[in-house]
């Protein structure tokens, strides 16, 4: 299977993507805003990218399966080898609060294999994208993890689901740890963009928990490509569905694993 021709081709549909959601931002209000939780927005703007995203996908490779965070197709994916991993809008509260970054994040699997991986976005028009065996690249040029060899100088993205803040489980610890002992932390509100920018060395560790599948899949794979030294908590191979991930420049990864842990 030719998966850079593949990639290519879902470059190509996260950008028309793209170009819808920031069309539909320009006229969106909070009126348009539903909920499927107290703080988990969604909005018509999320579902009918969706659906134009799998109609595209479905033509590209018709025998493959789905999984999508707002379920607007019905694809089941047992016995599929190959399943495209689809978060229409990651970051769906900047979205609504005209507030950056948001992304479209596409991903293929094939059998276990992450093999194209497309993280657009929108709001600085940067395209994000990796197959099985290629470089990673940011709108044509070849991206790498940044060199930082000293957790202390590193700046950390992080991310956490909203029942995090209720645990006592540490979380809210750990924050305040690498708020002192690093450069910083920073909460973006999207994990595509979270990955991408450890992928291009903007920041050099990520940690996040409670997530789903199409809000890393890409992500992981273009941070791998780049670089970066992905796993769960424990170090182990369990963070696509396993619902932790460290993405993390090599240099640092010992040292900021078992900070995290």
């Amino acid at each position: 299977m030719d998966y850079r021709a593949i990639c290519l081709s879902a470059c190509d549909l996260a950008r028309e993507a793209g170009a819808y959601i920031a069309e539909q931002r320009k006229s969106f209000t909070f009126a348009d805003v539903e909920f499927k939780g107290a703080q988990n927005l969604v909005s018509y703007v999320d579902k009918q990218t969706e659906k134009m995203i799998v109609e595209r996908l479905r033509e590209l490779t018709p025998d493959a399966g789905f999984i999508t965070e707002e379920g607007t197709v019905t694809a089941a994916v047992e016995g599929q080898p190959l399943k495209w991993i689809v978060d229409p809008l990651d970051g769906t509260t900047n979205f609504v609060h005209d507030f950056s970054p948001y992304c479209v994040s596409i991903a293929l699997m094939d059998e276990d294999e992450l093999t194209a991986g497309v993280i657009y976005e929108v709001t600085r028009d940067e395209l994000f994208y990796a197959w099985r065996g290629s470089y990673a690249y940011l709108n044509g040029q070849r991206i790498r993890v940044s060199a930082t060899d000293k957790l202390e100088n590193a700046l950390i993205a992080i991310g956490f689901s909203y029942a995090a803040l209720n645990k006592t489980d540490g979380f809210v610890d750990s924050l305040v740890h690498f708020q002192n002992t690093t450069n910083g932390i920073r909460r973006v509100g999207s994990a595509a963009a979270d990955l991408a920018y450890v992928a291009c060395g903007r920041c050099d560790a990520f940690y996040h928990t409670g997530l789903s599948p199409w809000d890393v899949a890409a992500g992981v794979l273009i941070a791998r490509q780049a670089g970066a030294r992905i796993t769960d908590y424990a170090g182990g191979d369990d963070y696509l569905f396993g619902r932790q991930i460290i993405a993390c420049t090599p240099n640092i990864y010992e040292d900021f694993k078992q900070k995290v842990r």
